[in-house]
Formats: structure tokens, sequence, C-alpha cells
């Protein structure tokens, strides 16, 4: 079955009425047709059948075997750092989410993990920051801002060499376009709540694994059953909903993405674009070679601090806005805000300044985005 199929019809199973849209089930618990026998279905918590049915579409969509649908995109992060104990050591992407950060350093460092940034783009600087503590390589690819690309099938095996796992943030291209298990990851996560609902109206996460019955799947099953950080009936019934549309809304917004790129490196205020699309991006090859797509994720530095902050007053179409992937093109301030605390070393190492500006290319006429930027830039 395609992805285009898949994504429409999921797994759904016609009930009594013929519905074709999956029943949104808001049972807390459920009743047992006697002493030891279950329906499958006990406590909400462990188990909901819309959820079920959203994380069986989703495993199928990473070509993986269990996912859990979870409260945020942070949420599955947290569950994947929980396979951590004291004394572990994780390598991280140095350039990645500014919450994932906050989570490794403010959170987990006194509880004893430890953690080292590199550029995963660079395996030999990768290689070298493994410890024989290290139980997991963290990385986005493309990374968030800077939209640096890493070999996820060698991290994999060297991951793999050194008894770690592999977790790929897929958030800026979500399985449309990028299936990391496929490739030798072990776990994949996502903030849902961008391009899988692809809406801005839920907050969502996902994390999807290659192997349900290792160690690694039955923790997290432990953990996620344990601490309760489930989606909800009905925001699991939202995400199936916007799920449909996941391949042709992603793939406007990559053709949108493609031309605003290009014309933004003919704009004279504009110094740096960075966009994994263009054929000068120093991974664009790699990332041909394990994508089927480029995604609608642009950054771009304007000439100086002045500017950056001037033009986000003077949108009118696009919006001035944290998070990414959703119908509406959105421009954010990362060192204002996805990367606001984010440590001036690695602002400096992946040279995210205050020049720099992400932007999220929405389904619009693509001719109303530049014509919003280029009054914006230029006013």
């Amino acid at each position: 079955m395609s992805d285009y199929t898949l994504e429409v019809h999921g797994c759904h199973q016609y009930d009594a009425t013929g519905a074709i849209s999956e029943p949104i089930y808001l049972s807390a618990t459920y009743r047992h047709p006697g002493y030891k026998q279950s329906t499958g279905f006990d406590y909400g918590r462990v188990a909901n059948p819309t959820r079920t049915e959203l994380e069986t579409v989703l495993a199928r969509l990473e070509q993986g075997e269990r996912a859990w649908a979870l409260s945020s995109g942070m949420a599955a992060i947290n569950m994947v750092f929980h396979l951590l104990n004291p004394g572990d050591h994780v390598v991280l992407s140095e350039d990645l989410y500014g919450g994932t950060v906050r989570l490794a350093n403010d959170i987990y460092k006194k509880y004893g993990v430890k953690c080292d940034y590199v550029d995963t783009a660079n395996l030999e600087k990768t290689a070298a920051a493994i410890k024989k503590e290290t139980k997991l390589l963290f990385i986005e690819t493309p990374s968030n801002p800077m939209m640096r690309v890493s070999d996820i099938r060698a991290l994999a095996k060297l991951a793999h060499e050194n008894g770690a796992l592999l977790a790929v943030d897929n958030t800026f291209l979500s399985p449309h376009f990028q299936k990391p298990l496929t490739l030798g990851a072990d776990i994949v996560v996502h903030s849902a709540t961008k391009y899988l609902c692809g809406h801005n109206d839920i907050i969502a996460g996902v994390i999807a694994i290659a192997d349900a019955q290792s160690d690694y799947g039955q923790t997290l099953d432990l953990y996620i059953k344990s601490e309760g950080p489930n989606l909800t009936p009905m925001d699991s019934w939202l995400l199936l909903r916007s799920i449909k549309t996941l391949g042709i809304r992603v793939e406007r917004q990559e053709k949108n993405a493609a031309i605003v790129a290009e014309w933004l490196k003919t704009q004279p205020n504009v110094t740096d674009v960075y966009y994994v699309g263009l054929p000068e991006h120093p991974g664009h090859e790699l990332h041909k070679s394990q994508a089927t797509g480029f995604g609608s994720m642009i950054s771009f530095k304007v000439k100086t601090p002045e500017l950056a902050v001037a033009l986000l007053g003077k949108l009118k179409l696009i919006a001035f806005a944290e998070s990414l992937g959703g119908v509406e093109s959105l421009l954010t301030y990362p060192i204002a805000q996805t990367h606001a605390e984010m440590p001036k070393e690695l602002l400096e190492r992946t040279g995210l300044d205050d020049r720099l500006l992400r932007l999220s290319i929405g389904i619009e006429d693509v001719e109303d985005i530049k014509a919003d930027l280029e009054q914006a830039l230029n006013a």
C-alpha cells in the first residue's frame, strides 16, 4: 500500500454503521466480558481504540513495529531520554530544537546523564565523541534551524557498533518524505503538532520504533503505560483526520519552498539561504539518498539584526509565530523564540545568530508569499 493510500484510509475497519470517519471513543474504562476476559481495552490510559488506530497508522507510515501517540513532541523526546540511566552518555546534534537542549541540560543533567553536542553531519567528529558510556545518539536531519544533513545510515552503523541506539527527530520532513527506521535508526520522534497535524490546532507527539520486542521497546511501553503522557481520544481523531491530507500538503509546501528559496537568493537584503533543496546546499546529495523530498523549512539571514527585527512587524500574510508545518506560512526568530535558551557556545558553533530567520512555508499561492516577504524585507 502506498503512503498516499495509507494516509487516506489508515487501518480503518468499518463498524456496524459503516461510518467512514473513525469513531471517537471517549470512554475512560471498558466492560470486561468475564473474569480474565478482555476486549483488548481495559483502561483509557493504557489503550484507547481511537488512539490505537492512530498509532497503528503511524507505525506503518514509519515502517516500524510500534508507535505511541503522546501529548507533545517534548513528551516523546522525554520518554526517549527515560531510557538513559545515571552515568550514561548521549551524543546529540549541536544544531537542534532548543527545547531538546533544555531537557538534556536542565533536567537530565541532574539525574547524572552526561551530554555532548557535536556536528553529526561530520561522521569523524561524531565517532570521536562516542565513549564507552554512550547509550544514545540523538539527531535531527535536516537540523533545526541551520538545516544540516546527517547520514542516518552511517550514524546507525556507528551507534550499533558501539552498543548505542540511534534516535532521529523526523519532525521537519514527516514520514511522507523520510523514514529513518528503514535506514537503520532504532527510534523516530515527531512533534506531531507540526506536519503530521498541519493545521496548528493540536499539540501532539509521536514515538515510532523498529523493534517492539527489544529491551528499549518494552521499556518505552512500560514507561508510557506507567506515566500516562498519552494523547487524548479527541486529539487522536484530529490527527487521524489531518494525516489524510499529509501527502498533498507537504508536497505543495515543498513546491512553494523551492520557489521561495531560489527567490530569496536574489534579494539584496538577504545574505544566506539554508534550504536542503538547493543544489548548492552541502548536504543536498546526501539528503537525496535518504529522503524522497526536501520539505518546506527555509532559514535565511538578513544583513543586520535590526532588519530582522523590523521585518517581523511588517508581515501581513505570513504570521510571526512559533511552530511550523501548518498550512499557513510562519516566520520565526529562533534566537528569541525556539532557541532562546540555547547555550552561547552552541549558538556560536552553529552560526545561529540575531540575523537568522526561520521560515515555514504553507500552501498559500507562492506569489502571495513572495510578495509579503518582499514588502517586509524592503519596506
